[in-house]
């Protein structure tokens, strides 16, 4: 079993509303993937293509969008595990690879967010819980979250300005961000002022400006095999570990509601494949789809000992120039969230980083980077580990 690599990374810009179709949107990102490794369609002998199919109007997406690219006849397959869709992509990827069956497998993510309402969206969203004994009481994505973060504010006395200071760091970096959806600079007293659109409640204790947007946005990850990247003149990042859990779909059947099992099980796995630790990791991205999610995040991973992550935005460790960077690129917070383009979206983040071309956002040195990208509220979860040799 030889080493399998990302050797090119590419995104659309991510917007609130994308003008055109999803062929012309996945485009975008695909184009620049193969820009940046410096190859054609036909170098490509699969694709994997992610979104979550119930905001798609275009029933079996995959084939038009390959039919587009010019990626025929390479088998395309489909994958879909809500918002941590393209990260599942990267693991099949993987695993195809690194089977044999295929040397080199694209992995394109995408949604158009915009062709439902916010309603619309909301109903879809609602509907990713249990539709007999949890939705139709109204639970939908921020309410889910709230109940976390109530939970974890009753253990430990966690903040509200706890929450609001990872927003302020994500939109420090949101600025930098040209891929962005919000892309102004946040200050904490945004949060008290309450005239202020992010201190209007959403749900208790969750404020506006504790929620990440909806967005239109792709992404493309292209995988090889060491001999295939060689083959090619590549300089691949490696994978070096993968982790994946699964949580059951009510709350109830939760252990406790302070984390989130899926990324503690997922971290475990991806570090023990990678064979490091916590402590190793130089650059992280997770998924902060509200504020108490990074929150979170820090303790699942092992950055902090649960209660403790507030303590790591408190002490801005979690900045660019911090002991562990996370979300250097805005997160989802400033990045907004096209749901199968997310994860995606998060590993170029990291490849950049790795290469050092992250540019304004560039954390110092780095060699071990992690992607942290969460399904639903905690009902999957991926743990991604990359490195340069």
């Amino acid at each position: 079993m030889g080493r399998v690599g990302i050797i090119g990374v590419g995104q659309s810009a991510f917007v609130r509303s994308y003008p055109g179709s999803i062929r012309e949107l996945v485009f975008e990102g695909f184009q620049e993937a193969m820009s940046d490794a410096k190859i054609t369609a036909a170098d490509m002998d699969a694709t994997v293509v992610c979104s979550a199919p119930e905001y798609d109007k275009q029933r079996s997406p995959a084939g038009v969008i390959a039919e587009y690219l010019g990626l025929n006849p390479q088998p395309t397959f489909y994958a879909e595990t809500l918002c941590s869709s393209s990260s599942t992509g990267l693991k099949l990827a993987y695993s195809l690879v690194q089977s044999g069956l295929h040397d080199s497998v694209m992995v394109l993510g995408f949604q158009i967010m915009s062709q439902l309402s916010s309603e619309e969206s909301q109903e879809r969203m609602g509907r990713g819980a249990d539709i007999q004994w949890e939705s139709p009481f109204g639970t939908m994505m921020p309410a889910y979250y709230a109940m976390h973060a109530q939970a974890h504010m009753a253990a430990y006395g966690t903040t509200l300005e706890d929450l609001a200071l990872i927003r302020v760091k994500a939109a420090t970096y949101g600025q930098l961000n040209e891929k962005a959806v919000y892309r102004k600079p946040v200050a904490l007293e945004q949060f008290t002022d309450s005239e202020n659109i992010f201190s209007q409640p959403v749900a208790t204790p969750l404020r506006t400006g504790d929620c990440c947007a909806n967005a239109d946005g792709s992404s493309c990850i292209i995988v090889a095999s060491e001999e295939k990247a060689k083959a090619l003149g590549c300089d691949p990042v490696w994978i070096l570990g993968l982790g994946a859990a699964s949580a059951p779909v009510n709350m109830a059947g939760r252990e406790r509601l302070t984390g989130l099992n899926v990324a503690e099980k997922a971290a475990e796995q991806a570090y023990r494949m990678a064979g490091i630790t916590a402590k190793d990791v130089d650059v992280a991205e997770v998924h902060d789809c509200f504020t108490i999610a990074e929150l979170m995040a820090y303790e699942n991973l092992g950055f902090a000992a649960p209660g403790e992550g507030r303590d790591l935005i408190r002490s801005k460790e979690t900045y660019k120039e911090g002991s562990i960077p996370v979300n250097v690129d805005g997160g989802l917070l400033s990045k907004g969230h096209p749901i199968g383009a997310t994860g995606g979206s998060q590993i170029r983040t990291i490849v950049l980083q790795l290469r050092g071309e992250a540019g304004d956002i560039q954390v110092k040195d780095p060699t071990i980077g992690l992607v942290h990208n969460i399904g639903g509220v905690g009902l999957y979860g991926n743990v991604t580990i990359l490195g340069r040799d």
